[in-house]
Protein backbone atom coordinates (compact mmCIF):
# COMPACT_ATOMS: atom_id res chain seq x y z
CA UNK A 1 0.00 0.00 0.00
CA UNK A 2 1.24 3.46 -0.81
CA UNK A 3 1.44 5.67 2.52
CA UNK A 4 1.45 9.10 -0.07
CA UNK A 5 -1.63 7.90 -1.88
CA UNK A 6 -3.37 7.16 1.18
CA UNK A 7 -2.84 10.25 3.07
CA UNK A 8 -3.83 12.43 0.37
CA UNK A 9 -7.12 12.20 0.42
CA UNK A 10 -7.45 11.92 4.60
CA UNK A 11 -5.77 15.14 4.63
CA UNK A 12 -7.71 16.85 1.53
CA UNK A 13 -10.84 15.62 3.40
CA UNK A 14 -9.92 17.25 6.67
CA UNK A 15 -9.05 20.53 5.33
CA UNK A 16 -12.52 20.78 3.06
CA UNK A 17 -14.16 19.71 6.83
CA UNK A 18 -12.73 22.56 8.18
CA UNK A 19 -12.67 25.55 6.08
CA UNK A 20 -16.51 24.52 5.61
CA UNK A 21 -17.15 23.54 9.53
CA UNK A 22 -16.00 27.24 10.24
CA UNK A 23 -17.79 28.97 7.03
CA UNK A 24 -21.05 26.63 7.88
CA UNK A 25 -20.96 27.44 12.09
CA UNK A 26 -20.87 31.39 11.63
CA UNK A 27 -23.66 30.82 8.82
CA UNK A 28 -25.65 28.67 10.87
CA UNK A 29 -25.24 30.80 14.12
CA UNK A 30 -25.77 33.96 12.33
CA UNK A 31 -28.93 32.32 10.65
CA UNK A 32 -30.40 30.72 13.70
CA UNK A 33 -30.22 33.33 15.75
CA UNK A 34 -31.90 35.81 14.07
CA UNK A 35 -35.01 33.29 12.92
CA UNK A 36 -34.84 31.97 16.28
CA UNK A 37 -35.53 35.52 17.24
CA UNK A 38 -38.24 36.45 14.03
CA UNK A 39 -41.42 36.10 13.32
CA UNK A 40 -42.57 36.90 9.62
CA UNK A 41 -45.28 35.20 7.01
CA UNK A 42 -43.25 32.61 5.20
CA UNK A 43 -40.91 31.50 7.99
CA UNK A 44 -41.86 27.99 7.92
CA UNK A 45 -41.20 28.19 4.21
CA UNK A 46 -38.20 29.46 4.52
CA UNK A 47 -37.28 27.03 7.15
CA UNK A 48 -38.21 23.98 5.41
CA UNK A 49 -35.81 25.27 2.27
CA UNK A 50 -32.69 25.58 5.12
CA UNK A 51 -34.03 21.64 5.73
CA UNK A 52 -33.94 20.74 2.35
CA UNK A 53 -30.46 19.24 1.55
CA UNK A 54 -30.75 16.84 4.78
CA UNK A 55 -33.50 14.97 3.35
CA UNK A 56 -33.03 15.53 -0.72
CA UNK A 57 -30.60 13.04 -2.23
CA UNK A 58 -26.90 14.08 -2.54
CA UNK A 59 -26.54 13.50 -5.94
CA UNK A 60 -29.88 15.87 -6.47
CA UNK A 61 -27.84 18.60 -3.93
CA UNK A 62 -24.90 17.94 -6.36
CA UNK A 63 -26.77 18.93 -9.47
CA UNK A 64 -28.37 21.64 -8.43
CA UNK A 65 -25.23 23.38 -7.09
CA UNK A 66 -23.85 21.81 -10.73
CA UNK A 67 -26.35 24.18 -12.56
CA UNK A 68 -26.31 27.02 -9.93
CA UNK A 69 -22.33 27.70 -10.44
CA UNK A 70 -21.93 26.41 -13.98
CA UNK A 71 -20.24 27.92 -16.34
CA UNK A 72 -23.60 28.62 -18.39
CA UNK A 73 -25.02 29.99 -15.24
CA UNK A 74 -25.33 33.91 -14.05
CA UNK A 75 -23.32 32.80 -11.21
CA UNK A 76 -20.82 30.19 -12.48
CA UNK A 77 -20.14 33.39 -15.17
CA UNK A 78 -19.39 36.08 -12.17
CA UNK A 79 -17.45 33.43 -10.51
CA UNK A 80 -15.00 33.18 -13.26
CA UNK A 81 -14.89 36.26 -14.22
CA UNK A 82 -13.37 37.53 -10.69
CA UNK A 83 -11.49 34.41 -9.77
CA UNK A 84 -10.51 33.89 -13.68
CA UNK A 85 -11.32 30.25 -13.45
CA UNK A 86 -14.61 28.26 -12.91
CA UNK A 87 -15.59 26.80 -9.85
CA UNK A 88 -16.81 23.55 -10.45
CA UNK A 89 -14.25 20.68 -10.35
CA UNK A 90 -11.71 22.42 -7.56
CA UNK A 91 -11.41 22.45 -4.14
CA UNK A 92 -13.53 25.16 -3.72
CA UNK A 93 -16.32 23.23 -5.22
CA UNK A 94 -15.87 20.47 -2.77
CA UNK A 95 -16.22 23.09 0.16
CA UNK A 96 -19.34 24.56 -1.04
CA UNK A 97 -20.80 21.02 -1.52
CA UNK A 98 -19.89 20.45 2.46
CA UNK A 99 -21.49 23.98 3.64
CA UNK A 100 -24.67 23.12 2.13
CA UNK A 101 -24.91 19.71 3.28
CA UNK A 102 -23.94 20.41 6.60
CA UNK A 103 -25.92 23.77 7.25
CA UNK A 104 -29.50 21.79 8.16
CA UNK A 105 -27.68 20.02 10.83
CA UNK A 106 -26.17 22.88 12.50
CA UNK A 107 -29.09 25.28 11.95
CA UNK A 108 -31.13 22.68 13.67
CA UNK A 109 -28.73 22.11 16.40
CA UNK A 110 -28.03 26.03 16.75
CA UNK A 111 -31.77 26.96 16.73
CA UNK A 112 -32.67 24.05 19.49
CA UNK A 113 -29.88 25.83 21.68
CA UNK A 114 -30.89 29.36 21.03
CA UNK A 115 -34.47 28.00 22.06
CA UNK A 116 -33.53 26.74 25.31
CA UNK A 117 -32.12 30.25 26.50
CA UNK A 118 -33.77 31.90 28.81
CA UNK A 119 -35.92 35.33 27.44
CA UNK A 120 -35.95 36.94 31.06
CA UNK A 121 -31.77 37.17 31.30
CA UNK A 122 -31.76 38.60 27.66
CA UNK A 123 -34.17 41.13 28.84
CA UNK A 124 -32.34 41.67 32.01
CA UNK A 125 -29.38 42.34 29.99
CA UNK A 126 -31.58 44.85 27.98
CA UNK A 127 -32.63 46.70 30.87
CA UNK A 128 -29.29 47.06 31.91
CA UNK A 129 -28.41 48.97 28.91
CA UNK A 130 -26.80 46.41 26.90
CA UNK A 131 -28.03 46.50 22.91
CA UNK A 132 -28.70 43.30 20.80
CA UNK A 133 -24.97 42.42 20.24
CA UNK A 134 -23.72 42.81 23.69
CA UNK A 135 -26.93 40.54 24.69
CA UNK A 136 -25.79 37.54 22.28
CA UNK A 137 -22.21 37.85 23.14
CA UNK A 138 -22.61 37.99 26.66
CA UNK A 139 -25.80 36.25 27.62
CA UNK A 140 -27.26 33.94 24.35
CA UNK A 141 -23.64 32.73 23.57
CA UNK A 142 -22.33 31.59 26.60
CA UNK A 143 -25.95 29.61 27.54
CA UNK A 144 -25.98 28.26 23.98
CA UNK A 145 -22.01 27.56 24.18
CA UNK A 146 -23.01 23.82 24.40
CA UNK A 147 -25.23 23.30 21.46
CA UNK A 148 -22.22 25.72 19.52
CA UNK A 149 -19.77 23.02 19.61
CA UNK A 150 -22.22 20.42 18.68
CA UNK A 151 -23.37 21.91 15.86
CA UNK A 152 -19.69 22.56 14.90
CA UNK A 153 -18.68 19.04 15.49
CA UNK A 154 -21.61 17.89 13.63
CA UNK A 155 -21.33 20.15 10.58
CA UNK A 156 -17.59 18.97 10.66
CA UNK A 157 -18.30 15.72 10.67
CA UNK A 158 -20.61 15.78 7.95
CA UNK A 159 -19.01 17.85 5.82
CA UNK A 160 -16.03 14.65 6.18
CA UNK A 161 -18.13 12.39 5.05
CA UNK A 162 -20.30 14.09 1.85
CA UNK A 163 -20.12 12.17 -1.23
CA UNK A 164 -22.68 12.86 -3.57
CA UNK A 165 -22.97 16.22 -3.78
CA UNK A 166 -18.97 16.79 -3.86
CA UNK A 167 -18.74 13.94 -6.46
CA UNK A 168 -20.91 15.58 -8.99
CA UNK A 169 -19.55 19.10 -8.23
CA UNK A 170 -16.34 18.43 -7.68
CA UNK A 171 -15.43 15.32 -9.46
CA UNK A 172 -12.57 12.75 -7.96
CA UNK A 173 -9.34 14.48 -9.27
CA UNK A 174 -6.67 12.75 -7.44
CA UNK A 175 -4.72 15.18 -5.14
CA UNK A 176 -7.17 17.91 -6.17
CA UNK A 177 -10.77 16.89 -5.10
CA UNK A 178 -10.79 13.25 -4.18
CA UNK A 179 -11.77 12.91 -0.69
CA UNK A 180 -12.02 10.24 1.05
CA UNK A 181 -15.47 9.08 0.23
CA UNK A 182 -14.97 9.42 -3.39
CA UNK A 183 -11.48 7.49 -2.64
CA UNK A 184 -13.18 4.46 -1.17
CA UNK A 185 -15.98 4.62 -4.10
CA UNK A 186 -12.74 4.34 -6.52
CA UNK A 187 -11.15 1.61 -5.13
CA UNK A 188 -14.08 -0.77 -4.23
CA UNK A 189 -14.62 0.24 -8.33
CA UNK A 190 -11.24 -1.29 -9.48
CA UNK A 191 -11.10 -3.95 -6.77
CA UNK A 192 -8.62 -2.47 -4.52
CA UNK A 193 -9.80 -3.75 -1.75
CA UNK A 194 -7.20 -2.98 1.13
CA UNK A 195 -6.92 0.33 0.49
CA UNK A 196 -10.57 0.74 0.34
CA UNK A 197 -10.96 -0.89 3.76
CA UNK A 198 -7.98 1.19 5.10
CA UNK A 199 -9.45 4.44 4.60
CA UNK A 200 -12.93 3.12 6.00
CA UNK A 201 -11.16 2.23 8.77
CA UNK A 202 -9.79 6.05 8.39
CA UNK A 203 -12.99 7.69 8.62
CA UNK A 204 -14.69 5.75 11.00
CA UNK A 205 -12.25 6.08 13.62
CA UNK A 206 -12.49 10.20 12.78
CA UNK A 207 -16.14 9.48 12.87
CA UNK A 208 -16.20 7.85 16.06
CA UNK A 209 -13.93 10.57 18.02
CA UNK A 210 -15.92 13.16 16.42
CA UNK A 211 -19.37 11.77 17.89
CA UNK A 212 -17.78 11.16 21.29
CA UNK A 213 -16.87 14.27 21.50
CA UNK A 214 -20.27 15.79 20.83
CA UNK A 215 -21.87 13.02 23.36
CA UNK A 216 -18.71 14.36 26.27
CA UNK A 217 -19.79 17.99 25.50
CA UNK A 218 -23.49 17.88 25.68
CA UNK A 219 -23.54 15.19 28.48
Amino acid sequence: MNWDDFWLPIRLSLQIALLSSIVVILLGVAVSWWMSRRRFKGKVVLETLFMLPLVLPPTVVGFLLLVLLGRRSFIGKWIEWLFAAPIVFTWWAAVVASIVVSFPLVYQTMKVGFASVDRNLEDAGRSMGANEWGVFRYITLPLAFRSLISAYILGFARGLGEFGATLMIAGNIPGRTQTIPTAIYVAVDSGNTAMAWAWTCAIILISFLLLLLTGRKSA
